[in-house]
């Protein structure tokens, strides 16, 4: 283990979003912290865009990795939107959307954005890739009064915190907290992930489809060979299905989107084929309190509004940045700590969960009045010029709004001021 004179030692589990971002801000407050993840190397998943709102840009220019932000952001400009059964599509030019939202916005691949937070953190941060904790005391605490903590397949070891940043399914969560099935809430709906060729020349392009209870989009990115297809469906029920059967889970996506619209038949007869496939419910994790006695939460792992909604991915980072400014703030007493990061990230978390669900009820319409009222709302954008249009957007996209509203205090840092470990 890396560490110096005295200085307190965190474990994060889950080297994701949340985990690097974290890591990054503890360890310029003098601790010394190991991340734990699951996969042998930096997840390369093929997973989809994510958009970064105002308070996560902030963070991020403050990290100094903004400049390769914007760099990987996809570029996405132009909305081609097909209602179910329309003979013509609804065109938009997304920037009108994007500058009425937020006065500074990025969308990236998940992927993509991964990578650029390891980077930051990868010279100052232990990283062991390919194992995961194994077990933490019903308590809170680390398995053992010492605070030794259990791997998988590593040597057991010393630590003074835990922090669980592994995700909507998160195993720190369970060990800890109970099943998920006592947290998760299911918000009606099911979404699958897959990499197409980019046989459209997309360029900028985000193509959507919508029918009463689906949608399917496909879109690229400037620096990527290949394309992204997201579908999305409603279903009254949460599915049961494997989380390795990924057949099922193909069969399940062939089912939902069968005659909506040739072009989703093409993203449909690729999945067999695909460099990389991801399915899973919309789910938001609703608990009370993230934190048991030396272990807490941050990002899905805790809080998460729901995959493919949006927005998401910005409250992760906020969170690890407000964890780490507090813990800090607390010369790492994690009984100070703790209660002040929930009291601080209450309200964002409560705001993120209703504008998920709204976002989810917009983006999968369940009639066909609400596939209308999509379209409607695309044309009445692509119609009017720039400044109504961005009026109008602002009005319509509450997500954005949420977001950007989320007032995050600038902690400062202290680099050579060494946290007590605990006794």
């Amino acid at each position: 283990m890396t560490t110096s004179g005295g200085r307190q030692r965190i474990l994060i589990v889950g080297a994701g979003i949340a985990g690097p971002v974290l890591a990054y801000w503890l360890t310029r407050n003098g601790f010394s912290v190991t991340v734990v993840e699951r996969a042998p190397s930096l997840r390369r998943t093929g997973g989809h865009a994510v958009d970064l709102f105002r308070p996560a840009m902030d963070i991020a220019e403050k990290m100094g990795v903004l400049a390769r932000i914007e760099e990987r952001a996809t570029g996405s400009n132009r909305l081609t939107l097909w209602p179910e059964g329309a003979r013509r599509p609804v065109r938009a030019d997304l920037s009108k959307i994007f500058s009425a939202t937020s006065e500074r916005h990025a969308e990236i691949m998940r992927d993509d954005l991964s990578e650029i937070f390891y980077d930051a953190t990868r010279d100052d941060v232990e990283y062991v890739f390919g194992d995961s904790i194994a077990a933490i005391s019903p308590d809170g605490a680390a398995v053992s009064p010492d605070g030794e903590v259990r791997f998988d397949h590593a040597a057991p070891r010393r630590f003074d915190l835990v922090v669980g940043a592994d995700g909507a399914h998160s195993a720190v969560r369970a060990l800890v907290f109970g099943a998920e099935s006592r947290f998760g809430s299911y918000a009606g709906a099911h979404f699958g992930v897959l990499a197409v060729p980019d046989t459209a020349g997309l360029d900028g392009e985000l193509r959507i489809h919508v029918g009463v209870g689906r949608t399917a989009g496909v879109y690229g990115a400037r620096h990527l060979d290949d394309a992204r297809v997201l579908f999305l469906f409603r279903s009254d029920q949460q599915i049961d299905y494997h989380d390795t059967d990924a057949p099922r889970q193909k069969e399940l996506l062939r089912r939902a989107f069968a005659g909506l619209h040739a072009d989703v038949d093409g993203w449909l007869a690729e999945l067999d084929g695909t460099s990389a496939f991801y399915f899973d419910s919309i789910t938001q994790i609703r608990m009370d309190s993230w934190s048991r006695g030396r272990v807490t939460l941050v990002g899905d792992a805790g809080y998460g509004p729901g995959p493919a909604v949006g927005g998401s991915t910005s409250l992760a980072i906020v969170g690890a940045y407000v964890l780490a400014g507090e813990l800090a703030r607390a010369g790492g007493d994690h009984e100070r700590a703790f209660p002040a990061y929930e009291r601080v990230m209450a309200g964002h978390v409560r705001g993120s969960r209703e504008v998920a669900l709204s976002a989810a009820r917009r983006l999968i319409p369940r009639s066909r009045l609400g596939v209308t009222g999509l379209a409607q709302g695309a044309r009445l954008i692509a119609a009017l010029p720039a400044g109504p249009a961005r009026a109008f957007a602002r009005l319509a996209t509450s997500s954005a709004r949420v977001y950007n509203s989320m007032a995050v205090e600038d902690y400062p840092t202290s680099p050579h001021r060494d946290a007590p470990a605990s006794s």
